[in-house]
């Protein structure tokens, strides 16, 4: 397969180990259809729900399990993607909010990347710039113009997750420049009791992904069939 080395796929919010189990064969089919050279995970890779801010369910998993159970699904997403740069969300800091908030220090903690074992091949950061478009999880945005709101205060083209019920992507354009907005939706099972907090929201979430093509220049969201 002839792959266009500028072309990008961007991969949802996955929280695993609560990721819809057709999610990774959909994005590894949207990565060959639109031919993607690049990998882009927009960040919360992992969910961590034993030991999240939310509600625990007390018939889930517990912190030890939950963790065996995401380096098994995750060693799928290491075999598919052996090369992907991977985002930081809010999901994928728990430990590191949870140490701060019992007031423990940064180093009696492993790093993120140790603590999943990401292969060599993945590229962990908070945000990524690529061919002048701007990677990161989301953080802090909400709301029908979230992905607007990020390209025009980032002031270039970006691409965002953490709204797990928005897969949009619109441009906007000044007498110096034209930028687009993406959000790329979730890749969830909104049915695990990992969201049971978002059953009450009116709008649900969409699980689908993104493609950057030509350079940074054009942007388009793919809705996975469910």
């Amino acid at each position: 397969m002839s792959l266009h080395r500028d072309n990008v796929l961007v991969i949802a919010d996955t929280h695993i180990p609560f990721e819809h189990k057709n999610y990774l064969e959909f994005c590894v089919s949207i990565g060959r259809r639109v031919k993607c050279g690049k990998v882009v995970h927009i960040g919360d890779l992992v969910d961590n729900h034993s030991i999240s801010y939310h509600e625990h369910d007390p018939n889930g998993l517990s912190p030890i399990d939950e963790i065996k159970e995401a380096k098994r699904r995750l060693s799928l997403w290491f075999k598919a993607f052996p090369k992907l740069f991977l985002c930081r969300g809010n999901h994928d800091r728990m430990v590191d909010r949870k140490g701060r908030t019992t007031g423990l220090p940064d180093n009696v903690f492993k790093p993120f990347r140790d603590i999943w074992e990401l292969p060599l091949g993945w590229h962990d950061a908070f945000e990524f710039d690529i061919d002048g478009v701007r990677y990161f999880h989301g953080s802090g945005y909400s709301g029908d113009l979230a992905h607007m709101k990020a390209a025009q205060n980032s002031r270039q083209s970006s691409v965002i997750g953490h709204v797990h019920s928005l897969c949009a992507c619109a441009y906007t354009a000044s007498e110096k420049d034209c930028i687009f907005g993406m959000a790329v939706g979730s890749g969830i099972d909104r049915n695990k009791y990992a969201f049971a907090y978002e059953k009450i929201f009116p709008r649900k979430p969409i699980v689908s992904c993104g493609v950057v093509t030509d350079r940074g220049k054009y942007a388009q969201v793919f809705k996975m069939d469910m």
